[in-house]
This record gives structure tokens, C-alpha cells and sequence, in this order.
């Protein structure tokens, strides 16, 4: 963006767009049926570690730890198609396209999202918000360490983030104090857990869900 616009929206997609969890579970669920319990929870349990390594979740990262120990399976290759050629655009939740199409009103639409680089872009491309944003996506591995380079990609007088996790508004509310504006969607497990919430300021918005965002007048925010 070659000048600085009043306001940028920022979303976040897993759990604020998408409904991950669904997604989880429909891959729980087929791992479970196609290749058994045992498998199952093996996946399962890499993911995890992996998750807690990496610090967002890596679906075929943990397909690929797991191939390590079973190299004579192949099996994997049907698991791993289920991951590319799932059918994102139905756990969408309602209203989320609505809602970027509203704030774009306003201003530019930009995806902010941790995730790799192969699977995620593929989830935000075959789910519709990579159109739905004229393909602006940022991936990063830690997005609230990386405000700066948000900032340069995207210079803007004022940013609203729109996010499940109420750890990262909180973050990149202390890099960005007033300039920020922080809207936190209850969805997702995440977002669910008040112990977690608890631990951190109220947000800027709460909303109950993501729809409910074309329901609010943003004019204000427009600078």
C-alpha cells in the first residue's frame, strides 16, 4: 500500500472467521474411522507438541512427524488428503464474510493470521476470505511480534484487530495503545474458557459472535 489510509481492519481467521474447532472435529472423527483410535490419538498427541514447539497449530507438520514413525503406511496419503481438499467454505461461520465486507466499507481488509505457510493459505483460499479480502493475508509464525511489519505492508492513522483470543488483542494492545482498537468475537474454545479471558484486560468490543459485527456502526473508527 503505497500511502497510509485512516483505518485498516485485521482478522484473525481461525476461530474468528472459521469455525476450527468444527474442523478439528470432522478430523478427529475421519482419523478415528479410517485408521483407527490408536493412530487417531497418536496424531493427536504430536499435534500438540508440535503446537506447543511452534506456537499456532501445523496440521501437516504433525502428519509429517507422524510419518516418521510409521514409514510403511500408506494410509498417509489418504489423510493427508482429506487436510487439502476439505471443504472449508461450510465452517464458515454465518455472517463472516458479511462482516469483512462491512468493515471494507471503511477501509481496507487485511488477514492477520499465525499458521505455515502450505496449509493455512490453503484453508484461507478454499474457505473464500482470501477473495473476500482481495487476497491482503499476512501469515506469520507470532503476528503480535510483528506489528511493524503489519504497519509497513499497511500504514494506516488507526487499526481495529479482530481476534478469538483475547492474549493476543492484549499484546498488540500494549505495542499499539490508541491507535488499536481491539473487537473479540466469543467463538471457539479459546474465547469459551473464562478462566483464560480472565487473565487479561476487556477487550475494546466483545461481540457474540462474528455476524453480529455488521450489526455495529464503525463510522467512528474511521478516524
Amino acid at each position: 500500500m503505497a500511502e497510509g489510509r485512516e483505518t485498516v481492519f485485521l482478522f484473525d481467521v481461525d476461530n474468528t472467521l472459521l469455525n476450527n474447532d468444527a474442523v478439528q472435529e470432522d478430523l478427529g472423527e475421519h482419523l478415528e474411522r479410517e485408521f483407527g483410535r490408536v493412530k487417531r490419538d497418536r496424531y493427536w498427541a504430536i499435534f500438540e507438541e508440535l503446537r506447543g514447539q511452534l506456537g499456532y497449530a501445523d496440521y501437516l507438520g504433525a502428519l509429517q512427524r507422524y510419518r516418521l514413525e510409521n514409514l510403511d503406511d500408506p494410509q498417509l496419503l489418504q489423510m493427508s488428503s482429506f487436510l487439502i481438499d476439505y471443504p472449508f467454505p461450510k465452517q464458515l461461520y454465518p455472517g463472516a464474510l458479511a462482516a469483512i465486507a462491512h468493515c471494507r466499507r471503511i477501509g481496507p481488509t487485511v488477514i492477520l493470521s499465525d499458521g505455515d505457510v502450505v496449509f493455512q493459505p490453503r484453508k484461507i483460499q478454499r474457505s473464500g476470505i482470501w477473495d473476500a479480502v482481495e487476497g491482503r493475508v499476512l501469515i506469520y509464525l507470532h503476528k503480535e511480534k510483528m506489528l511493524e511489519a503489519v504497519a509497513h505492508r499497511y500504514p494506516a492513522k488507526h487499526y481495529v484487530m479482530v481476534d478469538d483470543k483475547v492474549r493476543i488483542l492484549a499484546a498488540m494492545k500494549e505495542s499499539w495503545g490508541a491507535k488499536l482498537t481491539t473487537i473479540f468475537p466469543r467463538q471457539g474454545h479459546y474465547a469459551l474458557d473464562t478462566a483464560e479471558v480472565a487473565k487479561y484486560p476487556a477487550p475494546d468490543i466483545t461481540l457474540e459472535a462474528i455476524g453480529a459485527l455488521v450489526e455495529r456502526d464503525l463510522s467512528a473508527l474511521a478516524g
